[in-house]
């Protein structure tokens, strides 16, 4: 493959958003977050700038770039300390599986309004007794003349609360084999029969999770997203984005933190010198710098291959490239965290969070250890335990 280097209009796109997070900065989203709102004006203002819908084609009011281009408007958000989470969601999740698979009606009626923010859409994919064994997923989806019926959970659900409507993974029945196939399916927020209960989590963010109930939700036949047949393909088109941008959200979150502790490091002085002049607390920075510039490398390469048209091998550098930025980011926190000492737990420095929140890209969307069972069974050949 071709080194993948940025070009002038990534950078471009780069300083243009890091000089729109700045404006907002963490001061602004912890407000968010406190006033249980969500951060609408930056959205809005992001959307605007053509900033959400980047990787959206043209001719639906996107800007006709990829994966590439809306990682690089996540992280440079997350590096000014106001990520957004819906961001991984609605255009990246959502906006491309419709983009690539959807009917003309469905990229009409939905990808317009993804790219100028006025519409969102979330995704419901995992379930209380699958986890990670998508196999295991048990809303089925059945046909009733025209219509779909769709029965089901989904748990930890990003955003259900403010998405137009929900991108729903189900299972339908082949009627060549008879087994059960995945398909996606768009429900809106008002279907009767599709309820959400908000979870109770330590974690405050802006975004909420849901629990969700789909009881004999009733969908027409355009509800249906691509070819029922195709639904494996269809997926993993935007569980790769998914992984992609998390790396983003990783990386944004990592260089946040860094970046206050260096600041902090150059400036606090107990002795003679600044903190920062002694090795026990520049060495781990340094190593905590390298770790998310790899990190990004292989995010690079992920979003390379995926907008290249490479499925297959974005398949294995997305996974790699979230991996690797969830490792980075909770290293970047901690150690940012450790170096404030008592000032990283206050409220000033609003580093104590990012403690919790900087565990999320080593859960979701996969864990790591099922990254390391897909690289040790799909990259090196190993024999499944499971």
């Amino acid at each position: 493959m071709t080194t993948v280097l940025e070009t002038d209009e990534h950078k471009a796109l780069r300083a243009a958003v890091a000089a729109l997070g700045t404006r907002y900065g963490r001061e602004y989203l912890t407000k968010v977050i406190a006033a249980g709102a969500h951060p609408d004006e930056l959205w809005s203002e992001a959307a605007k700038l053509g900033y959400l819908g980047v990787n959206l084609p043209e001719e639906y009011g996107g800007g006709g770039g990829g994966i590439a281009e809306l990682s690089i408007v996540l992280e440079e958000l997350g590096a000014a300390g106001c990520p957004l989470l819906m961001m991984v969601v609605s255009p990246a999740i959502c906006g491309t599986v419709i983009a690539r698979f959807g009917t003309a009606d469905q990229k009409q009626e939905w990808l317009p309004a993804l790219a100028d923010g006025t519409r969102t859409m979330a995704f419901g994919i995992t379930e209380p007794d699958a986890g990670s064994n998508s196999h295991r997923i048990t809303t089925t989806a059945r046909r009733d003349g025209t219509d779909w019926i769709l029965t089901g959970r989904k748990v930890f659900i990003s955003g259900v609360d403010i998405a137009d409507a929900t991108l729903i993974v189900g299972r339908a029945e082949d009627a060549r084999t008879g087994k059960l196939k995945p398909c996606l399916f768009i429900v809106p927020r008002d279907a009767p029969g599709f309820e959400r209960r908000q979870i109770d989590m330590e974690l405050h963010g802006a975004e909420k999770q849901f629990e969700l109930t789909l009881d004999d939700v009733r969908l027409p036949a355009e509800a249906l997203v691509g070819d029922e047949d195709a639904g494996l393909l269809q997926l993993f088109a935007g569980l790769n984005p998914e992984r992609i941008m998390t790396a983003a959200f990783a990386i944004g979150m990592g260089r946040y933190a860094l970046s206050r502790a260096i600041t902090y490091a150059r400036e606090r002085t107990v002795w003679r010198d600044p903190i920062g002049a002694h090795q026990a607390i520049a060495h781990p920075l340094a190593q905590a710098h390298i770790d998310l510039e790899l990190a990004r490398l292989m995010m690079q390469k992920a979003a390379f291959l995926y907008d290249s048209g490479d499925d297959a091998g974005a398949g294995e550098a997305a996974n790699m490239a979230k991996y690797a930025a969830g490792e980075a980011c909770v290293k970047a926190v901690d150690q940012s965290v450790h170096t404030l000492g008592g000032n990283g737990l206050t409220g000033e420095f609003g580093l104590a969070s990012l403690i919790t929140a900087s565990r999320v890209a080593r859960i979701a969307p996969v864990s790591r250890e099922m990254i390391l069972n897909y690289v040790s069974h799909q990259t090196l050949g190993l024999p499944k335990s499971y």
